[in-house]
């Protein structure tokens, strides 16, 4: 049996951004506005909801890059509503129209992946939760679009579980949903663990992805498909094949976050099985 224990070095984070980025885009553009106010899995946001929010984020995360101090103003007014500033402002991006929503997503993902780019690999941009280094920040990207493009695939009734672009990204996902542990602690008000946690998961090519030290006690295994649904929280802990050795392992599974901010409500059992 292969291990990996990087994500495969062909896959540039930038490059798989960018193609999971136009699959998403391709799909709703050939779903067709009829598909625009579907509902997805995400309670109260339909398609169009779920791009507004990846418009909306991009274009944070431009002002995050490339001029801090500004970034520093969106923080302190999200700070003043934690609960509902991200949402108002994909809402308001939302309420412009498809076609408006689609050019700003464009635009921004696009301005964002040259600041990216440009960046020094070194510096910290800052972001709502921890700061990041360029490179982090392109995985968390990926982690967000793959989610959201999760939600869409599902309400429009396509399977992009074994699609190419999706499927690239399932690495860089499941690394930041292993290095994001800690933060999952933390935002659900408790104390992190001390002990290592193993995680092993299986890619479609039977390879294995694997993260932290071999001998850890506590040990995760399982598809990685369904790690990186869980640590999105787009799928219920008792809907996986994912399997966990010792009790901070399974505690940790049931609050895992890749994602910033407060802890999502997840996904109901069976809503995704």
């Amino acid at each position: 049996m292969q291990t990996n224990t990087q994500p495969s070095a062909t896959e540039d984070p930038h490059a798989v951004l960018a193609a999971l980025s136009a699959r998403l885009d391709d799909l709703v553009e050939t779903a067709g506005p009829d598909v625009w106010n579907l509902d997805t899995p995400a309670e109260g946001w339909d398609v169009g909801m779920q791009i507004a929010h990846l418009a909306w984020t991009d274009e944070v995360s431009v002002t995050a890059v490339n001029d801090p101090d500004a970034f520093q103003g969106v923080v302190e007014t999200a700070m003043a509503d934690p609960t509902g500033f991200v949402d108002a402002g994909a809402a308001e991006i939302a309420a412009t129209g498809r076609d408006e929503v689609l050019a700003r997503w464009r635009l921004a993902r696009g301005e964002l992946a040259d600041a990216l780019k440009a960046a020094d690999p070194g510096d910290q941009v800052p972001w709502f939760g921890p700061p990041m280094r360029p490179k982090s920040m392109t995985t968390a990207r990926i982690m967000e679009t793959w989610a959201h493009g999760i939600d869409v695939a599902d309400a429009v009734g396509v399977a992009l579980d074994s699609d190419p672009a999706f499927v690239s990204a399932l690495p860089h996902v499941a690394r930041l949903g292993f290095k994001t542990r800690g933060f999952a602690y933390l935002m659900n008000g408790l104390e992190a663990p001390t002990s290592e946690v193993h995680v092993a998961l299986t890619l479609a090519d039977g390879s294995v992805l694997e993260f932290g030290p071999a001998d850890a006690e506590q040990r995760v295994t399982g598809p990685v498909l369904d790690f990186c649904l869980l640590v999105t929280q787009r799928v219920h802990r008792a809907d996986t094949a994912l399997e966990a050795v010792g009790d901070d392992a399974e505690e940790w599974l049931r609050i895992a976050q890749a994602f910033a901010g407060l802890p999502g409500g997840g996904r109901e059992e069976g809503a995704r099985a």
